[in-house]
């Protein structure tokens, strides 16, 4: 017996973060041809709606209704509907609802249900992109905990991760947050903020952790706006070859013990090897 049985599409579609000129014809396209539009903010994608001249069903998915509209979704997918998921603004899913619905498509529907991705803005992306940091190996963490404990844990957890970091910051803690990322990294570690991109304002800024908080704080004009921070990853020569206290330590080490020793102290307090150190002891004539 043949299964005439016509599932509908998912689409997740990009919308601008910022300048709509970023948004695709194929966005256009299919927020117009599906039969109605899924929105964490249909007041947002409302304007962005109107701004194109698209009219077209709008209704809500976000955090506090996402189990009931995943039901409905996957209800009208079943029907044969297609259907648009767009977010605030950026690619959806990241650091936005939309998971569930997609992760019930693949695994309850055994991909019956077609999830068609579409290309678009993406702030994180955008922001590694431009900071100049290595982007061959990279790790995203979104937003951390508002609770200071919380973050505090989690940048302890990263302290030696070695990739560039991108990390999603409000005004509103931003300060905190680099306070914390200083006291725990290092205030030598640098790092990029990248301020309302592809706006009028936008401001692409890179410095070490000590500065871009000198730097925030000569102009609190600088915490407006929706930031990304993309935070250079552990490297044990640079950051060791400017860490003034453990090139003292050594220093005061090799007066009294051989460099074998001063070496051997460091490298198991730190957990930094030892030709490292070596290396630095030579760079830094430390005798």
């Amino acid at each position: 017996m043949t299964n005439n049985i016509s599932y509908g599409n998912l689409y997740i579609v990009p919308t601008p973060i910022g300048n709509y000129n970023d948004i695709t014809q194929r966005a256009l396209a299919i927020l117009n041809k599906v039969d109605f539009i899924l929105s964490e903010d249909t007041r947002k994608t409302g304007i962005l709606l109107k701004y194109f001249n698209i009219n077209n069903k709008l209704y809500s998915y976000y955090e506090f209704n996402e189990y009931k509209q995943t039901i409905n979704v996957i209800k009208s997918l079943q029907n044969g509907k297609n259907i648009a998921l767009v977010s605030d603004a950026g690619t959806p899913l990241i650091n936005d609802p939309g998971y569930r619905i997609v992760q019930l498509c693949r695994t309850k529907f055994n991909n019956t249900i077609k999830i068609i991705p579409l290309g678009g803005p993406c702030a994180a992306i955008l922001a590694l992109s431009a900071s100049g940091l290595p982007t061959n190996r990279f790790c995203y963490e979104g937003f951390l905990s508002k609770k200071k404990n919380k973050r505090i844990k989690r940048l302890q957890e990263l302290k030696f991760e070695y990739r560039t970091l991108i990390i999603y910051e409000s005004k509103h803690r931003i300060l905190n947050c680099l306070y914390d990322i200083k006291n725990i990294f290092g205030e030598n570690r640098y790092i990029v903020i990248a301020k309302d991109l592809t706006k009028k304002w936008e401001n692409i800024h890179g410095d070490t952790v000590f500065n871009l908080i000198n730097w925030i704080n000569l102009d609190k004009n600088r915490l407006k706006g929706e930031i990304v921070l993309i935070v250079q990853g552990y490297n044990q020569t640079v950051i060791i070859n400017n860490n003034d206290k453990i090139i003292k330590i050594l220093y005061e080490l090799k007066k009294e013990l051989s460099t074998k020793t001063a070496i051997k102290i460091v490298s198991q307090i730190y957990k930094i090897k030892k030709n490292i150190l070596y290396k630095l002891i030579i760079s830094k004539n430390i005798d």
